[in-house]
């Protein structure tokens, strides 16, 4: 893992920063920036089809797909990968050697970024719940990226929730199966647990409510405390009650355990296989 930053506030990054697209993740990021200070005079937003909340913001002082924009300081790259090279050359019209470019683009990485965009290149890989700003982001910087603009990179993807760093490009595939892809894992387990409640007997309005609040408020409880999550699983546990003979089933040699290995395998190898 790659130390924390200091100094790594929005009110500090220097210049224009353009956000190429602004969709779901593009938009939360932006919203981000805006709730932190960042001066909305200082942001150009690249995006054909805007929505109707990205369009207002033009009435703060964002510049929304202004005809003459010239080479920014920082560009962050949140267009669908499959988009991305067909907007290579606007892109590249932004960078200049020294401009940051920050991508939280899915299996893109840096050497196909530096080949399209140019520029001192950091890639990304956010998740869904940044868009509440509860999201977490793990963040990888090429060589040429020098301290000042990694703090930059820092600050913004800061903005919609918690930064990791390493140094290690080849994590991002897993981090992407971990994190990127996490929430929906999540999702499906509340989807389950409603599932088998009316299996067991629970009308389904009821089982669903109880299995989403239980989701989000356990959720909630891991994100306050400082214990690991098998004290807190163990917490909940009582020697011969109603959840050890649930966890005997889900802890069992062909429960949880090895089922989540080999679906984190399979969304790495993906990865991988998107890698472009």
């Amino acid at each position: 893992m790659v130390a924390p930053l200091s100094n790594n506030t929005l009110q500090n990054i220097p210049g224009t920063i353009a956000l190429a697209g602004a969709g779901k993740m593009g938009g939360a990021m932006l919203t981000g920036w805006l709730a932190g200070g960042l001066d909305a005079s200082r942001v150009v937003v690249i995006d054909p089809q805007p929505s109707t909340e990205i369009s207002a913001l033009a009435t703060k002082g964002v510049r929304l797909n202004p005809k003459d924009a010239d080479h920014v300081d920082t560009l962050v790259v949140a267009v669908k990968p499959q988009s991305f090279r067909d907007a290579g050359a606007a892109l590249k019209s932004l960078v200049a050697p020294s401009t940051l470019v920050v991508s939280i683009m899915a299996g893109t990485t840096i050497a196909a970024l530096e080949e399209v965009c140019g520029g001192a290149v950091v890639r990304a890989m956010p998740n869904t719940p940044a868009s509440i700003g509860r999201g977490i982001t793990v963040a990888v910087a090429a060589s040429n990226v020098s301290a000042a603009q990694r703090a930059t990179a820092d600050a913004l993807l800061r903005a919609t929730g918690a930064v990791e760093w390493v140094d290690d490009e080849g994590l991002i595939d897993a981090v992407t199966a971990v994190s990127g892809s996490g929430p929906a894992y999540v999702f499906l387990l509340a989807e389950e647990l409603a599932r088998a409640g009316v299996e067991a007997g629970l009308p389904e309005e009821l089982a669903t409510k109880l299995a989403r609040a239980t989701v989000a408020g356990s959720g909630e409880l891991l994100h306050r405390s400082d214990l690991p999550a098998a004290t807190l699983r163990q917490n909940v546990t009582s020697p011969g009650g109603t959840t050890a003979a649930a966890l005997e089933v889900l802890m069992a040699t062909d429960g949880l355990r090895p089922l989540m290995i080999r679906a984190i395998a399979a969304a790495t190898k993906r990865s991988k296989e998107l890698a472009k």
